[in-house]
């Protein structure tokens, strides 16, 4: 392939996408280009506009428009008395979709490292504020069975024990290790079903 620097650092952003290596970096390009008014063209727009209206919410963690506001809390109509608590935005996708639960959603945005103290990063702070703006009765923690994602719900826990609010976590169908967002409806339909409670000290 011909040196380009344009086409060779396009590859290479491409090939940071989740699933994406460089020679997939690489067949994703060349199509591109073969299809410049079909797929380059359109796509450079679009991206545009996301990159300008498009920005997380600082109350929840979802996307949101910045013009219309957020529709995860803000223009949400429905009040619940649940809210679910995950790690990213692809997991409160995957659980919408399972149709298992009916209540609000608050995206963390990551978790938190055993190696790196990134608690300020996380929206803990505006959950907390949530819950007692929304007189929350039950907080689900559904984190991935990772290190990482034990170690946010626990600290979640105890960042809540001074609230008077169930706290429960998925139940043990979850795989060790595994993911909210690579599991099938039915193993979340069973762990939301019979999710566990946290018992405070």
């Amino acid at each position: 392939m011909q040196n380009i620097s344009e086409i060779e650092e396009l590859i290479k952003l491409i090939s940071k996408l989740p699933g994406l290596g460089p020679r997939s970096a690489k067949r994703i390009v060349l199509k591109m280009i073969n299809n410049r008014e079909e797929l380059i063209r359109p796509m450079a727009k679009i991206l545009t506009e996301v990159y300008k209206n498009i920005s997380r919410c600082k109350i929840c963690g979802a996307l949101k428009s910045n013009t219309n506001g957020c529709n995860n809390c803000e223009n949400l109509k429905n009040k619940f008395n649940k809210i679910c608590v995950v790690e990213n935005i692809a997991d409160q996708w995957s659980i919408e979709a399972s149709s298992v639960y009916q209540g609000y959603f608050h995206i963390l945005g990551g978790t938190l490292s055993s190696t790196n103290n990134n608690k300020d990063e996380l929206l803990i702070g505006a959950l907390i504020e949530r819950v007692k703006k929304e007189k929350i009765e039950e907080v689900i923690l559904a984190t991935s069975a990772t290190i990482e994602g034990q170690t946010t719900a626990f600290y979640i826990q105890d960042s809540l024990k001074d609230i008077n609010v169930k706290i429960s976590k998925l139940a043990q169908g979850l795989p060790v290790g595994g993911e909210i967002e690579s599991l099938d409806d039915g193993t979340l339909i069973y762990a939301f079903k019979n999710r566990n409670l946290f018992t405070k000290n």
